[in-house]
């Protein structure tokens, strides 16, 4: 069996798991995510497979903290390849980490639960003093010792382990129910096509990046940050400018630029054409040569009803037809033509 009907098979696995709501499987899932940080998975079967988003659906439906983790690091390492970068190190250290927190957590436990059953029995019959206080003295030792370099891998984990959309871990576990809402705003703009292409970040880490290079450039939520985030969500959301929204979305503009850019830069190709045209027209509107008027009282400017406008006869048309007249009230600034 190849690598591709290898994963093959191991989808079918874990979308079962996932439609399971009593939250069961844990342990064969933990297997199965395993299985797959041993397999040698390229952009090709990512593609034809579609095993990270299935794995991405088991991490949101999941509840054991082991499973999430291992799922996490294999995404990650295989977003790697959407960067254009292999996975072969950063990846698999990832998930070599991860694999390694998960197996040293239940040895953790089997050790504090076999210890704990041994000096159970000590007590129980009631034997000899030093005996059972050596046997509870061993049982702390060992698991103290196994918890002690759980901790002290998991600290190392953290620290060598770099942020994937390089924003600060602080930011994605914020509790300021303005910037959530902020976020929940703008993951919902992102959804007008629906769900983004396969590869692409979702709409929640899209969301949560942009919230936060604009949260960062404000360093608050007043005013200012939330007409910044109304602006974004407007742009995002007009259904005819489709083309700032994909390029949002496949990484062509980066969090940190639509953060900045101006509602000009963020217009759509037909609002930029007629705002060019509009401003031609206005230069040679000003740039026409004004021609000095005679002012007049027989001529009532129709607007305010009153006698003071200044008239000027031009040949707009052929030699043998009249003249045309145009009037400026000096009132107003009312202007019309007859001939």
């Amino acid at each position: 069996m190849n690598v591709e009907e290898e994963v093959f098979r191991i989808q079918k696995k874990l979308g079962k798991m996932t439609s399971l709501s009593d939250g069961s499987g844990q342990e064969q899932a933990l297997d199965l995510l395993r299985e797959l940080q041993r397999l040698n998975i390229d952009l090709d079967i990512l593609t034809k497979t579609r095993i990270g988003m299935t794995v991405n659906e088991l991490r949101k439906c999941s509840k054991d903290d082991e499973v999430i983790s291992l799922a996490k690091s294999l995404i990650k390492s295989w977003k790697r390849f959407l960067a254009g970068t292999p996975p072969s190190k950063d990846g698999s250290k990832d998930a070599s980490k991860s694999s390694s927190k998960a197996s040293s957590k239940s040895s953790s436990k089997s050790s504090d639960s076999a210890n704990a059953g041994s000096g159970g029995a000590g007590g129980g019959a009631g034997g000899d003093k030093a005996n059972s206080g050596s046997g509870g003295t061993g049982g702390g030792g060992t698991g103290g010792g196994n918890k002690k370099d759980y901790e002290r891998e998991k600290e190392s984990s953290k620290t060598k382990a770099p942020p994937s959309s390089g924003m600060s871990s602080q930011s994605s576990n914020t509790t300021d129910a303005v910037r959530l809402k902020c976020r929940e705003m703008l993951a919902n703009a992102l959804r007008v096509d629906g769900e983004p292409p396969e590869g692409c970040q979702t709409p929640e880490e899209l969301g949560e990046e942009l919230e936060e290079a604009i949260f960062v450039e404000f360093k608050n939520t007043d005013m200012r940050y939330k007409n910044r985030v109304r602006s974004r969500v407007a742009n995002l959301k007009d259904p005819k400018n489709p083309s700032l929204r994909a390029n949002f979305v496949s990484g062509a503009i980066t969090a940190q630029r639509l953060a900045k850019m101006t509602s000009e830069e963020m217009a759509s190709d037909e609002m930029k054409h007629l705002r060019d045209r509009f401003v031609k027209e206005a230069i040679n509107d000003a740039q026409l040569a004004t021609v000095q008027g005679t002012k007049t009282d027989l001529l009532k400017c129709g607007k305010c009803k009153k006698r003071n406008c200044t008239y000027n006869q031009l040949q707009t048309r052929s030699a043998d037809e009249p003249m045309t007249t145009f009037v400026m009230c000096n009132e107003c600034g009312h202007r019309w033509k007859f001939c």
